[in-house]
């Protein structure tokens, strides 16, 4: 078998042996794409079975001159997963890449809103048209509940539960959690699904969908980066900022106010504690403050 067929079991892999988001196998095959365009572009005569160390080494090399070590480290791990796939099916014998190095990079923090900063861009938002009320409850529930972009733009009607004072979100891996939702939040919703969605008949598809265009379709991740891009723009703040921030700043936001880490793991619906982790070298005050409040010794 060629490349599109290996890929297509791949992806099939991904998806029910892995159970990874169409998101993150899309990204996986993105990458893999690459190295087949490359093959084609210098006529390597190469199959997923017979490439070779010395042929990935120089695809690495040339696409190394235009993206950053961060990426680069990106692609060596997925192609490394994909030939171990191959390997796994017994397509072959080896990964040429077992012996390829990614380049080394530090731990990326994510920047992060001040809740004054995320306040004042919802103040921005012109509520005099249907879309301004639907953004801010957008915001606000991203903001309010910690969710992933994805998790927003696929919330639905059903899924909210508020007189148990929970929504149900459907996370990484189709992985189900609820996630308390405050009534200041729950009154943003209720508002407008009463009194601007009810104005718009939604495609049969999305008949469910809590957000919705003018269109009655679903939002889509993009749609949701540019209205923030925007309105970050309008109030002239600089950061490099995108939806996942307003999660960040969330659980940033909680651990400056004391919250228990293991608390904030479950309402991200982090599958790690590592990952939740990362917000300690946001803040570093919160161990200060551990120390200060539980140290054996404290007392004397």
């Amino acid at each position: 078998m060629g490349w599109k067929a290996k890929i297509t079991d791949y992806k099939n892999y991904l998806k029910i042996e892995r159970a990874l988001s169409e998101n993150s196998i899309d990204s996986y095959v993105r990458d893999l794409l690459k190295l087949v365009n490359y093959i084609e572009t210098y006529s390597e005569d190469s199959t997923p079975n017979k490439i070779n160390k010395t042929q990935i080494q120089q695809f690495i090399y040339e696409v190394s001159k235009v993206i950053s070590p961060r990426t680069q480290a990106r692609i060596i791990s997925g192609l490394r997963s994909f030939f171990d796939y191959l390997v796994f099916e017994g397509y072959r014998e080896d990964n040429p890449l077992d012996l390829i190095q990614s380049p080394k990079i530090g731990r990326k923090l994510p920047d992060v809103l001040s809740n004054d900063e995320i306040t004042e861009i919802i103040k921005s938002i012109d509520l005099s048209h249907p879309q301004g009320e639907r953004n801010k409850t957008i915001l606000e529930t991203i903001y309010g509940c910690g969710l992933r972009v994805s998790e927003l733009i696929n919330l639905k009607i059903s899924d909210l539960f508020f007189e148990e004072g929970f929504i149900k979100v459907t996370g990484k891996g189709d992985k189900v959690r609820f996630v308390p939702v405050h009534p200041y939040t729950q009154k943003l919703i209720s508002s407008y699904i009463s009194h601007i969605r009810s104005h718009i008949t939604p495609s049969k598809e999305d008949s469910d969908i809590v957000f919705l265009n003018r269109r009655g379709k679903k939002l889509t991740r993009q749609m949701i980066f540019i209205i923030l891009k925007d309105l970050c723009a309008k109030v002239n703040i600089q950061k490099n900022v995108s939806p996942h921030t307003l999660r960040h700043s969330f659980a940033t936001y909680l651990l400056k106010e004391g919250v228990d880490l293991r608390a904030i793991q479950q309402l991200l619906g982090h599958e790690s504690i590592t990952t939740t982790e990362i917000y300690v070298h946001l803040d570093n005050s919160y161990l200060q403050n551990v120390v200060e409040k539980f140290h054996p010794r404290r007392e004397i």
